[in-house]
């Protein structure tokens, strides 16, 4: 064992340490380490237009954060006027725009135009009135440069810029922070150290990725090149490095043999050759070259902590792999971004559009961010009666008032999208809350109570059944359905939508009553909204969506019903003869559709037939 010293510290060696260069100046794990990647302007540019990854990687995240964008909770005509105002300003495409250039560059900002022409002042929310926002603008790192830091604790403003500097055609403008939106870009650890291109900002969200892409296309431009080698031919030729020192005109007598040899085996298939020359023909293995391009993409997918199943558009893999988790924890890490980045910057501004969409700022007024994840029609139904328990669960226990529980559902069954247009019946019928009628005898006396007498009941014998509305508006579908071609249609009383077909026996008085509805039974299905025209087996059928009748079809399966079909769909059938009409150019009806009430019936095989009839 030798011993040795380095800069005061006794190390003891072997000499097998020394042959393996560990502990040593050469030892490779012992000489890592971490230096700051410099990513220009420039540089980030050019990834960005010329490079898919780096494009996807800094769009994806401002898109999702912007595309459902938020819901605000006041009152109808307040809404509507504030949404308007959002329109005007173009503020919803603006953030999404600042957020893309802030992730690119690292930094950007939207200034808050108003009519005050003093932009190095604060601007007071309360002193804009009705229209008082007229304008945004986005602007860049690269435009606003950022001032001094607030070293002050005692300022509200303390570790940032003070102030912003913008170079315009009329010279330079001071700007306030709070007649900004700022987005910094990737936050830095300690801004007031940290060097970056443009301080007071952060780092461009591709400083920490670049490695991970460059990797990336750098494995798929080697992958795309052995394509081009992925077969080689090679001819051995007796004697030829001695020809070609002794011979001055052997490489053109090779290259024309070559030549020949190459064109006899393109035209005939036929390869002549000398009996002394050899040929063979080598191929390249692609078989694991898939692997290591995903695993490389994986890289990325981790870098930029973007799922594969988005970032790619790429299916799930695996074994009954649906990317739902990874789905929802990319969506709550969006949500995490609206509300711990996005919100806290429009503070300020949102102050401002409140007053200048309304004239005033009630304190009630305030928004929430719009889930990103969408259920399924199945999800929904789901939904819906678990909203509609609650809601009757609660109204048994009597722990509110009707009125005040009213109201609560209501807006909980319009947000859960479980009846989409109940906001707009109440304001047409009211929100008045049924009472029970309390019988009276004649005098005016409530009659005393009768006794209850208890009945023995039994479960009614259990028997097919067969749920359907009829279309009590059929005529203005059957006009609809001739201009488009159709010349045979079903007659306007045989239109209908099935919600049930079991041909498995169920109990009726199980299944129970449907309560949506007016109080005659009737069923509207507003107008718009998804609507497709396609072949069922014969029929010739229009598709919509109704989550009231999805609802009402999952109920009647949970009561023991039965369902030939993997999922439920509503529909109207239109045809059993479309002729020669093509569906792709059918315009398929979207005026409202109006159902009657349910009718229960015995299944009916024959069915098919009659209706054909």
């Amino acid at each position: 064992m030798a011993t040795r010293k380095t800069a005061g510290t006794v190390v003891n060696d072997k000499l097998v340490n020394v042959v393996a260069n560990l502990g040593t100046d050469r030892d490779k794990a012992a000489a890592s380490f971490y230096g700051l990647p410099i990513l220009t302007d420039d540089q980030a540019m050019n990834a960005y237009r010329g490079a898919w990854l780096p494009r996807k990687i800094v769009d994806i995240p401002a898109l999702d954060a912007t595309r459902r964008w938020r819901a605000w909770q006041a009152k109808k005509e307040q809404v509507e006027k504030i949404e308007a105002e959002e329109r005007r300003l173009q503020l919803r495409s603006k953030v999404r725009d600042a957020m893309i250039k802030a992730r690119l560059f690292g930094g950007a900002a939207i200034f808050l135009g108003t009519a005050d022409r003093r932009p190095e002042r604060a601007i007071v929310p309360g002193n804009i009135g009705r229209g008082g926002l007229k304008y945004l603008a986005v602007m860049t790192c690269k435009q606003l440069q950022a001032g001094e830091l607030e070293r002050d604790v005692l300022q509200p403003g303390f570790g940032k810029p003070k102030d912003f500097t913008l170079s315009s055609a009329t010279g330079v403008v001071k700007i306030h922070p709070s007649r900004l939106i700022l987005f910094p870009g990737a936050p830095l650890p300690d801004p007031e150290t940290t060097m970056t291109q443009h301080q007071g900002w952060g780092d461009s969200v591709l400083t920490a990725v670049m490695q991970a892409v460059s990797h990336s296309d750098s494995t798929m431009a080697n992958v795309a090149s052995l394509v081009f080698e992925a077969k080689v031919d090679v001819i051995r030729i007796p004697e030829f490095m001695a020809m070609l020192e002794s011979n001055p005109n052997y490489p053109k007598l090779i290259h024309e043999r070559l030549m020949l040899a190459a064109a006899a085996k393109g035209i005939n298939g036929m390869l002549l050759l000398d009996k002394e020359e050899e040929y063979q023909t080598k191929s390249a293995a692609f078989t694991s070259l898939p692997d290591v391009i995903d695993r490389f993409l994986q890289a990325v997918s981790g870098a930029s902590d973007i799922p594969a199943t988005r970032l790619l558009g790429q299916s799930p893999a695996g074994l009954s792999a649906t990317g739902e988790s990874d789905a929802r924890n990319y969506y709550d890490r969006i949500q995490s971004m609206q509300e711990l980045d996005v919100s806290p910057a429009m503070e300020i501004s949102d102050e401002c559009l409140i007053r200048s969409a309304l004239g005033v700022r009630p304190r009630e007024i305030h928004y929430i961010w719009n889930t990103l994840w969408q259920p399924t029609a199945a999800e929904r139904s789901a939904m819906g009666k678990e909203v509609a328990e609650t809601i009757k669960t609660l109204k048994d226990a009597n722990l509110f008032k009707p009125e005040a529980l009213s109201e609560a559902a209501a807006n909980l069954l319009v947000e859960n999208s479980v009846l989409p247009g109940l906001e707009a019946a109440l304001e047409t019928h009211g929100r008045d809350v049924p009472k029970d009628p309390v019988p009276t005898a004649a005098g005016g006396a409530a009659p005393a109570p009768r006794k209850t007498v208890k009945k023995k009941v039994t479960d009614a014998a259990p028997r097919t059944l067969y749920v359907s509305r009829k279309v009590t508006n059929a005529a203005e579908l059957l006009k609809w359905a001739r201009a488009q071609g159709f010349k045979a249609t079903l007659a306007a009383a045989d239109l209908h939508v099935t919600i049930a077909f079991s041909r498995e026996p169920v109990d009726w008085m199980a299944v129970g009553d449907n309560w949506m509805g007016d109080s005659k039974g009737t069923l509207n299905v507003s107008p718009g909204g998804a609507r497709l025209m396609e072949k069922f087996g014969e029929a010739t059928v229009l598709l919509f969506n109704s989550s009231e009748l999805a609802w009402r079809h999952m109920a009647i399966r949970e009561a023991g019903a039965s369902w030939d079909w993997p999922e439920y769909q509503p529909h109207i059938s239109i045809t059993y003869e479309a002729g020669d009409v093509e569906l792709s150019k059918v315009e398929p009806y979207r005026g409202r559709i109006v159902l009657g009430p349910e009718i229960f019936a015995e299944v009916d095989e024959d069915w098919k037939a009659k209706a054909i009839s």
